[in-house]
């Protein structure tokens, strides 16, 4: 399980490293998450090369136990905010009209990806 863990964060550390090193407008750990997807896009091909931490079950076991208590990680989150109730209160109504319009640009976003989807494979939406 340490060897896992030290495989995520290893590639969190190589994002956030990439994201500064280049200059990229990209966060860190975004880019730490894309080169885990290809770091376990690509264990199959070279499975003998790799040490039985990236091959077997440990890496989702890790990865499942970190996802289980993710929600422990927004509570510095929650006090900051509480914190600066100030802040938010100054700012509501900006706050406000930007939730609604990100949200309703997320929907609208959602759907016609979902449309375009639909259309590329040829389903019309029958059951089969």
């Amino acid at each position: 399980m340490i060897a896992a863990l030290t495989t995520i964060l290893l590639c969190q550390l190589a994002g956030e490293a990439l994201a500064r090193g280049i200059g990229l407008p990209i966060p860190g750990p975004v880019l730490g998450l894309v080169l885990m997807l290809l770091l376990l896009a690509l264990r199959e091909r070279f499975r003998k090369r790799l040490p039985d931490t990236l091959t077997g079950p440990v890496l989702e076991a890790t990865g499942r136990t970190i996802l289980a208590h993710l929600s422990l990680l927004f509570v510095p989150a929650g006090v900051g905010v509480v914190q600066r109730l100030d802040v938010f209160g100054a700012y509501a109504l900006p706050l406000a009209i930007t939730l609604v319009v990100s949200t309703i640009a997320a929907l609208v976003a959602t759907l016609l990806t979902f449309k375009l989807v639909l259309r590329l494979t040829g389903d019309k939406g029958e059951a089969a």
